[in-house]
């Protein structure tokens, strides 16, 4: 099993941006020299405990501080960006890292961020518009010949040489690109079926174990579409972590420090209000108002002694049906840096090798 570590960034509102940045990029040190294989970085613009609108910023500065992880966005927010200057800014990117760059993608889920870039969310339209971004992306990553790409949303023109020495010429570091990732929610979820069409990284969020066995349905029905045969290997979760000497200390560092005041504050609140906290219930006649960090810290987060959080691996694994990677989902624990550091220690040093034997099963190859 490999693991790695999924940031949003997420920092209390009065962090200032440069020392939640300074945070970040010593979250990304420690990962590196405890041997993480990779960081997803996210992208947001309108949520002040998500205050981070460049991930690749971050991932720049990163790939200059650590010699061995994959570092990602986690990822670009397609509808926000044209996809011909993306398309070129991550190939830069890419060649900066030399190999060490994962490609992530996402349709955008807060509705404050569809208002400012005035993108119809509740009609679906970033994702569509995510869709048709990725799409020309690849094209322009991959197409030899010249085209000229008419979109709904975007008009894109990949010319023949101009003025004798003008022409589109950026590509990738990596051949034919940067592996592809996407973050799924719901159940059907339409990036996860994406995942499948095309052979992309699917991600699940930090949702209960119970409900993202469903996700997998989805990665299946996208596979399908396309005649592919999805690994399970590829499978990330993402999950809150919080490795402790004992399991009285994980709670009481996770569920009464920085864990507890976000998801207190802002994540739970926020997953209320746009109608998705049914999905951290391990029952669905809970009342909403019973899903507290307290909550979480029984039935969905991954805390305690070493020998408590492989056990809470182990089972998850066996009722999600197997994945590939385990990703930290990070907070902002620059008041208490130590714990945070130790706790990733813990993680990386006595809880990950005792998982190590966990390895899904794939299906067999069609005769």
């Amino acid at each position: 099993m490999q693991y790695g570590l999924f940031t949003m960034p997420s920092h209390p509102p009065e962090c200032g941006l440069f020392a939640g940045h300074r945070w970040d990029l010593q979250t990304l040190r420690w990962a590196d020299e405890l041997g993480f294989s990779e960081a997803w970085i996210g992208e947001h613009h309108t949520a002040p405990w998500e205050p981070h609108p460049s991930p690749d910023l971050l991932i720049a500065q990163s790939l200059m501080e650590t010699r061995n992880i994959r570092l990602a966005p986690g990822g670009f927010l397609l509808p926000y960006h044209h996809p011909a200057e993306l398309a070129n800014r991550v190939a830069m990117l890419d060649h900066m890292a030399q190999g060490r760059l994962n490609f992530g993608v996402a349709a955008s889920g807060l509705p404050s961020d569809w208002a400012m870039f005035n993108v119809d969310g509740n009609a679906g339209q970033h994702r569509e518009m995510t869709r048709e971004a990725l799409d020309i992306i690849l094209k322009l990553w991959t197409e030899e010949t010249p085209f000229d790409y008419a979109g709904k949303y975007w008009k894109v023109t990949k010319t023949d040489l101009m003025l004798r020495t003008l022409r589109p010429h950026l590509r990738p570091f990596q051949k034919p690109y940067p592996p592809i990732g996407v973050a799924g929610v719901s159940k059907g979820s339409d990036t996860l079926k994406l995942a499948g069409e095309h052979g992309f990284l699917p991600m699940s969020l930090n949702l209960n174990p119970g409900y993202v066995a469903s996700h997998w349905e989805s990665v299946e029905e996208g596979a399908r579409r396309t005649g592919r045969r999805p690994r399970r290997a590829d499978w990330r979760l993402v999950r809150e972590i919080f490795v402790a000497d004992t399991d009285a200390e994980a709670w009481r560092l996770s569920v009464e420090g920085m864990m507890g005041r976000m998801m207190r504050e802002y994540f739970l609140p926020l997953l209320t209000d746009v109608g998705v906290i049914q999905f951290l219930k391990h029952d669905p006649e809970i009342p909403d108002s019973d899903v507290t960090p307290e909550y979480c810290a029984r039935h969905n987060w991954l805390i305690g002694s070493p020998a408590t959080v492989v056990e809470k691996i182990e089972r998850m694994f066996e009722e999600v049906g197997g994945f590939g990677a385990l990703l930290l989902f990070c907070f902002d624990y620059s008041g208490n840096a130590e714990a945070w550091h130790q706790s990733m220690r813990l993680l990386a040093r006595e809880v990950i090798p005792k998982v190590a034997h966990l390895v899904p099963r794939e299906p067999a190859a069609a005769a």
